[in-house]
């Protein structure tokens, strides 16, 4: 069952990136934001009750989960969803992230003492170059200057979070830091409402339908894969599966959006297979 742990995590994550448009088209990105993480820590709460977590933990590992969720779920989502409310294109941005595994495998030799074999460093370089060809460069584009800054934070923000979760390694149970984590997120956006938007969610059915997506099958579900994931296998390893993710993505949107797949991205998905095959086996 573990094993298929990667391929879940990819077809949940992936889907996030169809949903993203119809929040933000219904509300500032902030606020659905803070909206869906105040649903998600709460959720996770009940979950560590039910469980018979101890939900009180040492200050310490309290500071250092709130501060992972501050990270991924604050500058990183904030980040995407910010860029892609003022008109940067999502394939763009998605490319942009995709730059994590490199960053990731430069930063996890000195950061957590990994090893980090020419083996992987081939592999996410394929991975980058199919990525790349699946999402293209749309040279006509009007990239907004805010809108590369911000997901150039967001592309440092999950590489950072990756490594700091991997190497915290508090050993709290998954729905405890799922909670700290998630409310760190929600303070997040919460702060950026107070301090600079003006916020607002209509609450549309495209938008509930939407949001709860992101909640029940990203939040609950890809997320905890995700910390799963980076507690049982090396940061290098773990973040390279993130190459197929604009693979992915492109190709839910053909199957339910109509748009176009051509030969070229075909051939991206098949580089990219072999770039996450070649990264990831032992």
């Amino acid at each position: 069952m573990i094993k298929i742990f990667p391929l879940i995590f990819i077809l949940l994550w992936s889907s996030a990136f169809i949903t993203t448009k119809p929040i933000i088209d219904n509300s500032d990105p902030f606020s659905a934001l803070a909206f869906r993480f105040a649903l998600v820590a709460f959720g996770f709460f009940l979950f560590s009750l039910y469980s018979k977590e101890k939900i009180f933990v040492r200050k310490k590992n309290f500071f250092e989960s709130f501060f992972s969720g501050v990270l991924f779920h604050g500058f990183y989502l904030g980040g995407v969803f910010y860029s892609i409310s003022i008109g940067m294109p999502t394939g763009i941005a998605a490319l942009i992230v995709t730059l994590q595994p490199i960053l990731t495998n430069a930063l996890s030799g000195p950061i957590l003492n990994e090893k980090v074999s020419i083996k992987q460093w081939v592999g996410v370089l394929l991975g980058f170059v199919g990525a790349a060809l699946v999402l293209g460069f749309d040279i006509g584009s009007k990239i907004p200057t805010a809108g590369l800054v911000a997901t150039i934070i967001a592309l440092v923000a999950i590489t950072f979070s990756t490594l700091w979760q991997k190497k915290l390694s508090n050993n709290l149970p998954l729905s405890v830091s799922n909670t700290y984590q998630a409310l760190g997120g929600c303070v997040f956006h919460l702060l950026i409402i107070f301090l600079f938007v003006d916020p607002y969610i209509d609450f549309t059915q495209t938008f509930l339908i939407a949001i709860s997506h992101q909640i029940i099958l990203v939040s609950f579900g890809a997320f905890t894969i995700l910390m799963f994931l980076i507690k049982n296998n090396s940061a290098s390893k773990t973040v390279s599966i993130f190459f197929l993710i604009p693979a992915t993505s492109a190709f839910m949107a053909w199957l339910f959006l109509n748009e176009n797949l051509t030969n070229l991205d075909l051939i991206g998905f098949l580089i990219t297979s072999i770039g996450v095959y070649i990264a990831t086996r032992d």
